[in-house]
């Protein structure tokens, strides 16, 4: 994540003189890795001078917690700030040229401080990232269901026409304001690979299909390595809105290539889109995700956590009857409820509560000062190639997923996986004091997530009709996302929970995190074990209504 340098400036004559304040003048570092973005806002009139985002040697750690304060940070910038760690944001990789524009442009919401200090308060900065959330959650399943019925291809090219808006909007953007709004268009690429998913269901025979699936996931997680390794040199050495204008050029390519060589899919689905249960599908998953994600900054014993919470059963419960009794549901239930569909998407749903945390928490805890008892004081560079081995691992373990599914089956590679990524976290819990272990680890859930991720596609486009593999996959994809912010709202209690004097968190506080979310993936390792070793699937280029049972790939001889 990108640091920026902030120069307190003399404050006029008012009630605020009485607390002790920063000297003028004095440049002062700040942090902005932590989700929640710093507390700038505490910083009154604020100065912020871009400082070439380099590394803390002792960073600052001014997101508000909840119930405690800092006496010396209270000191230091006045009062009302409360210390607590940073953490790298939340990120899920994706694939290509899309992988690394995610991680970029979550980078980039890091970075919005450099926007002015009169719009780039806490509030705003927490909005970027959550922004992002909310849109994809929303426009995942109900594009996939769009590609069904009017056609993948131009579904997908449109997409990415939305997301090369998304970013030039980024780029250009003069106020947080508008960079919030640039990130909900940006949401909209999140359907771009549950299509993609669904193309090569369409478009390829029935041998290469579990093959392509991994070959592309292999693909996703090299794309967003290569965003995570790479974003923080770019802020360095030239400015965050690199981060979007990269992407403008990557993504105008792809969207030539998908209109001009991708054929359109021969399936369509019938009907037409319900636009009432999108409506409610859309209100659960907001009021589900934005306490969720907003819980630790608005406290989640607030009546506005609580009260989304309801919302969220209330408006999930009408979904469910909206679309058991609609004649063209934007989500078959029936197909859901499928023993093959259910176990894998609860696995999603496990498995996406470990990703996306060990993404979000392990580069924070490397970065932490040594004189904490724990971490390395790695400046974002390091702790980006300190990540190295879980990227080459994901992407070797991906490809090779393709080779060994035919003979092992996808339910027992996901189950490997899933227990490979719990016996890193198990190794992080137990083994962090050098830098080696980090990486051992690292590489073992590297190996883990590039089993499990390819997996979780082929059991999925395997078990449902090719004409409801895009609806399918992209309600697959968002149960993984509801995953992964329930996972890191909770590691983020764990590890925050209780602050040493200097405002940095106790190491007990990631043993404990980590030892979490070695249960969740065992539990993922479970879901998956209840899948049937028979399972329904459909053969490539058939649009059936029914499945046509077939034995899972490890029956065959």
């Amino acid at each position: 994540m990108c640091t920026i340098r902030v120069r307190i400036l003399p404050l006029p004559p008012g009630p605020h003189d009485a607390a002790p304040r920063a000297e003028p003048g004095v440049r002062t570092t700040v942090d902005t890795r932590h989700p929640a973005g710093p507390a700038l806002g505490a910083l009154d009139q604020a100065d912020l001078v871009p400082d070439s985002c380099q590394p803390l040697p002792q960073p600052l750690f001014l997101a508000p917690l909840p119930g405690t304060t800092d006496r010396r940070a209270e000191h230091r910038l006045g009062p009302g700030v409360r210390p607590q760690p940073f953490t790298t944001s939340r990120t899920v990789p994706h694939s290509g040229p899309l992988g690394t524009l995610r991680h970029r442009s979550r980078l980039g919401g890091k970075s919005t401080q450099n926007l002015g200090s009169e719009t780039a308060t806490q509030p705003a900065t927490t909005w970027v990232m959550t922004a992002y959330l909310l849109s994809a959650s929303v426009f995942t399943p109900i594009l996939g269901r769009v590609g069904d019925l009017l056609g993948k291809t131009r579904t997908l090219v449109a997409v990415l026409v939305a997301v090369l808006a998304g970013c030039l909007l980024a780029a250009l953007a003069p106020t947080i304001g508008i960079l919030i709004v640039a990130r909900v268009v940006q949401g909209i690429g999140g359907a771009v690979f549950p299509l993609s998913f669904g193309i090569i269901r369409d478009q390829f025979e029935a041998g290469r299909v579990s093959r392509s699936i991994s070959n592309l996931s292999a693909v996703i997680a090299a794309g967003g390595g290569v965003g995570i390794v790479a974003a923080g040199p770019i802020v360095a050495g030239l400015d965050y809105r690199w981060l979007f204008w990269i992407p403008v050029a990557i993504v105008s390519v792809t969207a030539l290539i998908a209109a001009r060589h991708i054929p359109e899919s021969p399936h369509r689905a019938q009907g037409r889109v319900n636009w009432v249960g999108a409506l409610l599908l859309s209100g659960w998953l907001v009021a589900l995700l934005l306490p969720v994600s907003q819980g630790s900054r608005w406290g989640w014993n607030s009546a506005s956590v609580i009260s989304l919470f309801v919302a969220a059963v209330v408006l999930f419960a009408l979904w469910l009857r909206t679309e058991s009794r609609s004649p063209s549901p934007l989500i078959d239930l029936r197909v859901l409820r499928t023993r093959p569909v259910w176990t894998t998407n609860t696995a999603a749903l496990l498995f996406g509560a470990g990703l996306s945390s060990v993404w979000a928490f392990l580069p924070g805890f490397v970065q932490t000062p040594s004189s904490a008892g724990y971490g390395f004081g790695a400046n974002v560079t390091a702790s980006g190639l300190l990540m190295l081995p879980m990227l080459i691992a994901m992407f070797v373990a991906g490809v090779l997923s393709g080779r060994l599914e035919p003979r092992l089956g996808a339910k027992h590679l996901l189950i490997a996986g899933s227990g490979l990524a719990a016996l890193a976290c198990a190794l992080l819990a137990l083994l962090h004091d050098e830098q080696w272990q980090i990486a051992v680890a690292a590489g073992v859930f590297g190996l883990g997530v590039g089993l499990a991720f390819a997996s979780m596609a082929n059991l999925i486009v395997s078990s449902v009709p090719a004409e409801q593999a895009g609806a399918a996959t992209g309600m697959n994809a968002n149960l993984r996302s509801i995953g992964g912010a329930i996972g890191t709202a909770v590691m983020s209690l764990l590890v925050t929970s209780r602050l040493a004097h200097n405002g940095l968190p106790y190491a007990s506080g990631y043993t404990h995190g980590f030892s979490v979310l070695t249960l969740f993936l065992v539990g993922a390792a479970l879901a998956t074990a209840l899948a049937p070793a028979r399972h329904a699937a459909h053969t490539p280029g058939r649009a059936t209504d029914s499945p046509v049972p077939q034995p899972d790939a490890v029956t065959r001889t």
